[in-house]
């Protein structure tokens, strides 16, 4: 089991914090002595779990704080309220995501709910609470992909899925553009001279809420696969215990590098210890990365400050 160093002193903001890999790299980061926001969409959920972290740790600075990030004025309005605050921001960990809902669906904005939330909106959350990253001594953001970046493609022409959608390959997309995300913020913060590193992880096959509550968005219940394989899954897959760990090493491991890609180490990818894993090659397409960028900063009208 990874141990993550001692973050006595670190302030960490986490999204998707009140359940799976998020909660654990939370409790895990709070085990450590760093002081945490939960950042969730819903405020009750972030509080119970803050309830039961401080129940095994509870000298544990944490808070929760309301983003959605399917909703860019509130992106907006909790980046304001940390950079009101002022405190150096030392590690960002990009965790919240939603998987392939059966029908598209879109987020406030109107983009495709999975660009929107998983890919549009952390990059947003990002870029505003840059300064704060950069005011930090070393600081790091860690952004969460998923083994799907494999068979993900960037279609330029049809970003939103407006003419055919497919749950698993506009999931794949918006995993891929975490990566690219991930692998071009490094090249600008090497370019610019900026003392931020920028990786990212996947979780292979963890066992969390977001096999079901993607697949059941908008039904009455879950897809039959979705409750047959809750029941019998033929795949290795893992607890959060381990899950979380890809993230946490790219959060925190002195191992780490910027542009590195952290995954479990065993059954294809799927559980396992962490080990560096092989970026895809589409992920390394310098080109398309800041094409991405590009169309990201004009989708979301949140573009690099001017002053870093």
């Amino acid at each position: 089991m990874y141990d993550v160093p001692d973050q006595t002193g670190k302030y960490a903001v986490v999204t998707g914090a009140n359940s799976g890999t998020g909660k654990e790299a939370v409790r895990r980061l709070a085990g450590a002595g760093a002081r945490i926001v939960l950042a969730v969409r819903t405020p009750s959920k972030g509080e119970q779990a803050r309830k039961e972290i401080l129940a095994q740790y509870p000298q544990a600075q944490l808070e929760v704080r309301r983003v959605d990030l399917a909703d860019l004025p509130s992106v907006r309005e909790f980046a304001d309220g940390l950079v009101a605050d002022g405190l150096p921001l030392d590690l960002l960990l990009n965790n919240a995501g939603v998987m392939a809902p059966p029908a598209r669906m879109t987020t406030a904005d109107g983009f495709e709910l999975q660009f929107g939330s998983n890919f549009l909106g952390p990059f947003a959350l990002t870029l505003r609470l840059l300064p704060l990253l950069l005011a930090a001594p070393a600081p790091r953001v860690a952004t969460m992909s998923s083994g799907a970046a494999n068979f993900g493609r960037i279609h330029f022409d049809d970003l939103q899925w407006e003419r055919r959608y497919r749950p698993a390959a506009a999931y794949a997309q918006s995993k891929l553009a975490d990566l690219m995300f991930a692998h071009q913020l490094a090249a600008i913060a090497h370019e610019r001279g900026w003392n931020l590193m920028s990786n990212a992880a996947h979780p292979g096959f963890t066992r969390t809420n977001l096999q079901s509550t993607g697949p059941s968005l908008g039904l009455d219940r879950p897809p039959l696969l979705v409750r047959i394989t809750e029941r019998v899954n033929p795949l290795p897959s893992q607890g959060v215990e381990q899950g979380a760990e890809p993230l946490l090493f790219a959060a925190t491991s002195p191992a780490a590098v910027a542009g590195g890609y952290y995954g479990p180490s065993k059954a294809l990818g799927l559980v396992g210890p962490t080990k560096v894993v092989k970026s895809p090659k589409r992920s390394l397409d310098e080109p398309a990365n800041a094409r991405l960028w590009l169309a990201a900063e004009q989708l979301t009208g949140v573009a690099l400050p001017s002053h870093v």
